[in-house]
């Protein structure tokens, strides 16, 4: 009796390949199917879609466990960076899934624009493949992952055995470990919200002047079902995101404007 191929899931994020949310997945997708993971060898929170062309690109065999039988690289590039050179050098054929995360702080909202982790899922769904982005709203590095165990096995399930549309990845959100249980899943859109951001003007000990950035997180959505609602209410918030980022409703009504000679 033939027995079913595992699916081959590309593991990356953009903590490090040391950060316990990618040790926490790896874990999780070995029980689902083959893994190769390529990670960067440092992190790059908020590096959104960045790629490197103007230096060089580092993409080297390493042993995190040595009890593993997974292979695993470390990547001197952004999340973006590994999966391009996971996909084109390191595997032998296409992954079935790419799995990002899982990161350590929130990546609902507007967060997704800026985000490693999910410009990770984004980069694989550029290249055809079903892609995920996961988060944990927990920032700390010692973050209680196993609360998420059982919701990121039962989405990523659901996409090898279901598919995605063509264009479109999706973003999951996982409320931070708490006494309260977690309701259950949400399908969501993403809030109408943004950064209220701050320069905290400072000097280093030379006398030069450099910035610091801070800010508010502000909810500017008074409307419902929206991933930050669905995640103050307790529920994983799952939204599907498309990378075409053509205003489609607004094509005829520029179309209308005198612009052209």
């Amino acid at each position: 009796m033939q027995t079913e191929k595992k699916p081959l899931i590309l593991v990356t994020n953009d903590d490090g390949i040391t950060a316990p949310g990618i040790r926490h997945l790896i874990k999780i997708m070995k029980t689902i199917g083959e893994v190769v993971v390529v990670a960067p060898d440092r992190p790059q929170s908020g590096m959104g879609h960045a790629i490197t062309i103007s230096d060089n690109l580092y993409c080297d065999p390493v042993t995190i466990d040595k009890y593993s039988q997974i292979k695993e690289f470390s990547c001197s590039g952004t999340p973006a960076d590994c999966v391009k050179i996971g996909t084109q050098e390191i595997l032998k054929r296409k992954p079935d899934l790419c799995v990002s995360g899982i990161n350590h702080g929130s990546n609902s909202s507007i967060n997704v624009i800026y985000s490693g982790t999910m410009s990770a899922a984004v980069e694989a769904g550029v290249e055809g493949i079903p892609a995920i982005g996961f988060s944990l709203l927990d920032y700390s590095m010692e973050a209680n992952f196993d609360h998420t165990t059982k919701y990121v096995k039962r989405i990523t399930q659901s996409v090898i055995k279901n598919g995605l549309p063509k264009g479109t990845v999706l973003n999951v959100n996982i409320p931070k470990a708490s006494e309260e249980k977690i309701k259950g899943i949400q399908i969501c859109r993403q809030a109408n919200a943004r950064w209220e951001e701050r320069f905290d003007k400072r000097q280093n000990p030379q006398g030069r002047d450099y910035y610091w950035l801070s800010g508010e997180f502000v909810n500017q959505d008074k409307g419902n079902n929206t991933d930050v609602e669905a995640l103050d209410a307790n529920y994983v918030s799952v939204v599907p995101v498309k990378f075409d980022l053509t205003a489609h409703d607004f094509i005829n009504e520029l179309n209308s404007w005198d612009i052209n000679d």
